[in-house]
C-alpha cells in the first residue's frame, strides 16, 4: 500500500516500487541534509514502523519474506555454524603451511592460509555476546544513526551513487529482507543477528550498496572478553572483510570492536 511521505520529504522527487507485497518509497537522490534528518526519521519509524534506508534502487534484488528471519533460531544456527567453520579452518590455526606451499585448489575457499592467525580464543560456541548497557552513552540509536550517516557520507566514495529508501517494516533489522539487498550471504541469519544486535548493542541499519551493509552502535562493547564473542559473531555472518579479505587476525579484529559506534560487513 502506498503511503503518505514524512513532511520533510514531501517535496522531494521519487516513486514507489513493489518488492515482494511490500511498497517501498525511493527518492531520486540523497538528500542535501540526510544525516541531519535521519534521527527524525528514525525516531518516527520506531512508532509509524517506515524505516529509512540508503542503497541504490536499480540493484539486483530478492526480497525475503521476514517469516524467513523469525523462524532462525539464532544460537542454534550460529552454534552449529561455529563448529563447521572450527572444524575447516582449525588445522590452518594449529600447523599453518607455508603460504607458498599449499596448492590453490588445496585452500579453503580458494584463499592462502594465514600462518599469524590463532582463530578464535573458544572450542565450542561460547553464546551470544552481552548486552551492553543502556547507560553507557549518552546517544541514543537516533542520534548515534545520524552521526554514523555524516560518516558514510564523508567516506564512501560510492554513496553519492544511492538513493534514499522508505521503507514499511516492523522493525529496521528487517529492512534488508524486505528490500531484497543481499550480497550473497545468509540473508536469514543475517537479519536475525541484527535484530540480536538493535536489542543488545543499540545498532541501527544505516545502508547496503556495493556488497556492503553498515550499521550504527549506539552501545558498542566495552571490555575485549564481550567484544571477542561478538567478532565471532560477525564471522559468522561470513562477510569477507573479516573472514577472508583484508587478512586479519582474530584477535585483532576483535580488538577494534570495544567503543566502535559503526560496522561495516561487505561480501565480495
Amino acid at each position: 500500500m502506498v503511503f503518505p511521505l514524512p513532511d520533510e520529504l514531501s517535496l522531494s522527487s521519487g516513486r514507489f516500487e513493489t518488492r515482494g507485497e511490500v511498497e517501498i518509497w525511493f527518492a531520486d537522490e540523497l538528500p542535501s541534509d540526510i544525516a541531519e534528518l535521519w534521527p527524525r526519521l528514525l525516531e518516527r519509524a520506531e512508532v509509524g514502523g517506515l524505516y529509512p534506508f540508503i542503497c541504490r534502487r536499480d540493484d539486483p534484488h530478492r526480497p525475503e519474506d521476514v517469516s524467513t528471519v523469525d523462524a532462525v533460531r539464532l544460537d542454534t544456527e550460529l552454534a552449529a555454524d561455529f563448529g563447521e567453520y572450527r572444524r575447516r579452518r582449525l588445522p590452518y590455526w594449529s600447523n599453518p603451511p607455508a603460504a607458498d606451499a599449499l596448492p590453490d585448489d588445496d585452500d579453503p575457499d580458494d584463499i592462502a592460509p594465514w600462518p599469524h592467525d590463532p582463530g578464535p580464543p573458544f572450542e565450542t560456541w561460547p553464546g551470544l555476546a552481552p548486552a551492553e548497557s543502556a547507560t553507557r552513552t549518552g546517544l541514543s540509536p537516533a542520534e548515534t544513526a545520524g552521526w554514523a550517516v555524516e560518516q558514510l557520507l564523508r567516506t564512501e566514495p560510492f554513496v553519492g551513487t544511492c538513493q534514499l529508501a522508505l521503507v514499511p517494516a516492523r522493525r529496521g533489522a528487517d529492512v534488508p529482507a524486505i528490500v531484497g539487498w543481499s550480497a550473497g550471504g545468509p540473508l536469514p541469519l543475517l537479519c536475525a543477528l541484527l535484530r540480536s544486535w538493535e536489542e543488545r548493542f543499540g545498532a541501527r541499519v544505516l545502508s547496503g550498496f556495493g556488497g556492503a551493509l553498515t550499521v550504527s552502535v549506539a552501545r558498542p562493547p566495552q571490555d575485549l572478553a564481550q567484544a571477542e564473542r561478538l567478532a565471532l559473531e560477525h564471522v559468522l555472518t561470513t562477510a569477507d572483510n573479516i573472514v577472508d579479505d583484508p587478512p586479519t587476525p582474530f584477535p585483532e579484529y576483535a580488538k577494534e570492536l570495544p567503543g566502535r559506534y559503526l560496522w561495516r560487513l561487505w561480501w565480495d
